[in-house]
This record gives C-alpha cells, sequence and structure tokens, in this order.
C-alpha cells in the first residue's frame, strides 16, 4: 500500500484546500478538507521570502501539478524552461498519450508547444483560468478520471451517513 500523499491547491488569495489522496488496489481515495482559519502553508524546498503580494509562478506551478496529477499520466514543472517569478512553465502527458507544454502566468494557463520543454511562437492558444478548464478542453480521459474521483468520494460521503 502506497503512502498518503498531501497535494495543496489554492482557491483563492486567502484560504487553501488540503486534498489527501491514498491511493490503494480498490482506486483512489480522496479526502478534501478546507479549514481557511488553520492557515496551512506549503512547505517550500528551494526559498521561502516574501513576494509583497506577487505569486511566485514556480510555487503555483508545483500546487498545479500536485492537484491534479491523479487524473493525468504524468505532469511536471519544466526543468528545461527558464522560469521566473511571473511565468513557469508544466509539461504534461494526457491519458491518450499526447504531449503539451503549458505557461502559467497571471493571466492563466495555456498551451505553448505540443512536446515537452518546447515553446512554439507561432501558436495562438486561448488562456484557461484554471486547469481544471485546460485539462478539460484536451484530454477526456481527464475527464473521466476527475469525474470517478468525484463520484467514489461522494458515494463515502453518502455511506458514512454525511
Amino acid at each position: 500500500m502506497a503512502p498518503p500523499r498531501m497535494f495543496w491547491s489554492s482557491v483563492s488569495d486567502h484560504h487553501t484546500v488540503a486534498v489527501d489522496c491514498n491511493f490503494h488496489n480498490e482506486g483512489l481515495q480522496m479526502e478534501v478538507d478546507w479549514q481557511p482559519e488553520d492557515g496551512i502553508v506549503p512547505s517550500c524546498e528551494e526559498e521561502c521570502v516574501d513576494l509583497g503580494g506577487v505569486k511566485d509562478m514556480r510555487l503555483e506551478a508545483e500546487a498545479i501539478v500536485s492537484d491534479v496529477l491523479f487524473a493525468v499520466a504524468q505532469m511536471h514543472v519544466s526543468h528545461g524552461l527558464n522560469c521566473a517569478l511571473d511565468v513557469a512553465y508544466i509539461n504534461v502527458e494526457t491519458r491518450e498519450r499526447n504531449h503539451y507544454c503549458l505557461e502559467l502566468t497571471e493571466a492563466g494557463l495555456r498551451v505553448v508547444g505540443h512536446a515537452f520543454d518546447q515553446v512554439d511562437e507561432d501558436l495562438s492558444t486561448q488562456y484557461h483560468e484554471t486547469v481544471y478548464s485546460l485539462l478539460d478542453s484536451l484530454s477526456p480521459g481527464y475527464r473521466e478520471a476527475f469525474a470517478n474521483a468525484l463520484l467514489q468520494r461522494l458515494e463515502r460521503l453518502t455511506q458514512n451517513g454525511h
């Protein structure tokens, strides 16, 4: 049995959602706990600095990857492209085995390439406010995995009388 993995997803500038996923033989089990008064802050691997209200897109990208990794074949923040405070790149392989390079900025997320670590300057794609919207537009397998995880959670809530 794999150990639990903790995922973080920014809901707004003031609240954080912690999603605890356990992977067992019977499938994905997801526990969602939203306690804004807890002041939950994910740990920083490199440096933690006060950016004066500016979002560090590298940290946002890591949170995005952790949040939806269960619903794609693979996903990671690019190490081949330069990330900065205002831009980060995420490589994703969908369940259909399609590869994309995503750009994350304050404007949102968009596809900038059809291979890992590739930015095609001639590619003009729309921005999505959320990773969920972007992946929903790219991957039927993502939609199915996300819907199944939600259904399992609702079934458990019903069984537990909540």
